[in-house]
């Protein structure tokens, strides 16, 4: 988790103190092979669907709110608080920006030299108890509980599925990380690479144009499996179409 700075001041930081290079040393060695498409080829822009539920279909789902927040969120420091938390049967939801979460085990994209926010934990951790890796995994991070609104209450926990949309894309993710009580619209460097998101955690990320659906049914198992989140969320997804 993070407390987020706009991005501009978070780049004058990051010049501050980061050197021209990462020493080869710094970097933990990964196993994991390079996130891959589901259903598609090609470079992490051209994911343009993940299942078989459209962007459409489910952005004329969510465009509608019945707010089950008790107040409104910020996208970042010093915005106005103009966020609320949406619900439906099956899930929550939002619309708001995407910010990059970089935390969670080191990697050469995401360590303390890259990311001047960077921190080595996550709120969720994998099944043999390692930390997530935002690099490889798209995850999703929500708000810390507080009177505002309180993720567990709806059903939401670490392995949650996301729809994630942007554009014409639709991206599954997990819910991976926690975030200030106040901030909302916060993703790792996976999922906003998968849509075609600047996924720097310095200067990447975009300003609006995200909506993020939460479904409160069952869990990807294991949390770390982008297939399993992509076999649960489609699952859902045309649930959450077909009571709604």
């Amino acid at each position: 988790m993070r407390t987020r700075i706009p991005a501009l001041a978070v780049a004058a930081v990051a010049t501050l103190i980061a050197p021209a290079s990462l020493p080869a040393s710094a970097h933990p060695q990964e196993s994991e092979t390079p996130l891959k498409a589901v259903q598609n080829s090609g470079s992490s822009a051209d994911r343009a669907q993940e299942g078989s539920v459209s962007a459409a279909a489910l952005l004329t789902k969510a465009a509608t709110c019945e707010q089950v927040s008790q107040g409104k969120f910020r996208t970042d420091e010093g915005a106005g608080a103009d966020i609320p938390v949406c619900g439906k049967r099956g899930a929550v939801f939002w619309k708001a920006d995407m910010d990059i979460d970089c935390d969670g085990r080191p990697t050469k994209a995401c360590n303390r030299l890259t990311d001047p926010l960077f921190q080595d934990a996550t709120a969720f951790q994998e099944s043999n108890g390692r930390q997530l890796s935002a690099e490889h995994l798209p995850y999703v991070v929500v708000p810390g509980p507080s009177s505002r609104w309180n993720y567990a209450k709806h059903g939401i926990t670490g392995g949650s599925v996301v729809a994630v949309i942007h554009q014409d894309k639709v991206l599954y993710a997990v819910v991976g990380d926690t975030g200030p009580t106040e901030l909302i619209g916060e993703a790792s460097y996976a999922a906003a690479k998968s849509l075609g998101i600047n996924p720097d955690p310095r200067t990447g990320g975009t300003a609006s144009g995200v909506t993020y659906i939460v479904f409160d049914g069952p869990r990807a198992s294991p949390i770390e499996s982008h297939q399993a989140a992509v076999t649960r969320g489609d699952a859902l997804a045309q649930q959450f179409l077909r009571e709604n």
